[in-house]
């Protein structure tokens, strides 16, 4: 008698995007974490000691990804500060009061402003807590795939090893009742003998 072989339930396959999201979402936080990190960072020490220079606009923003620039001297050497906020009527050559911390000429805002770019502290602001709950979302999605598949393996070694018995059990049960029939069948021949 041939045993049924029972086929493995099939797992369903997570695609490799979930691993890729999580991992991006998780570098997109801790960039923007960094920046946010910085832009505050460089505001405070401008506020613990500012010092006002004069900064002339040297490139003004385009839409194809060139920030504004402004030199300004501090210390007796020239600097650059690009990506600052420029207002819209600004044009090259245009003057802007500046302000720098005293450690540190390279941390400049604009005079009135509390970030030196209020853009990237706002973008940081809203981009890491989506980065954070999507990858939240990935890796619970992710969890919950390891642990179908860890189910579905248990069933399917449940299975097989019940395929396996009653195979076995139904090899073993012809031998069984042969061996039953045949010492009735001695019996029943001997009673015929005696009478």
């Amino acid at each position: 008698m041939q045993t049924a072989t029972v086929p493995p339930p099939r797992i369903p396959r997570l695609g490799r995007g979930w691993y890729l999201a999580a991992v991006l979402s998780a570098v997109l936080a801790v960039g923007m974490c960094l920046l946010g990190w910085r832009q505050a960072d460089q505001a405070d020490r401008i506020e613990a000691h500012p010092v006002r220079v004069e900064g002339v606009v040297t490139q003004l923003p385009t839409g194809g990804g060139t920030y504004s620039a402004v030199s300004y001297r501090a210390g007796g050497q020239p600097h650059t500060a690009a990506a600052l906020p420029l207002a819209d009527g600004a044009r090259l050559g245009d003057t802007i009061c500046l302000e720098h911390a005293a450690d540190d000429p390279g941390a400049v805002r604009i005079c009135g402003d509390t970030y030196p770019q209020p853009v990237g502290v706002g973008l940081a602001r809203f981009s890491v807590p989506v980065a954070i709950a999507f990858f939240v979302i990935c890796v619970l999605r992710i969890r919950r795939h390891h642990k179908a598949v860890a189910v579905r393996s248990g069933q399917g070694k449940l299975a097989a090893n019940l395929a396996l018995a009653t195979g076995a059990l139904a090899d073993g049960m012809p031998a069984i009742t042969q061996g039953k029939r045949s010492r009735r069948r001695r019996r029943a021949g001997g009673r015929r003998a005696q009478h």
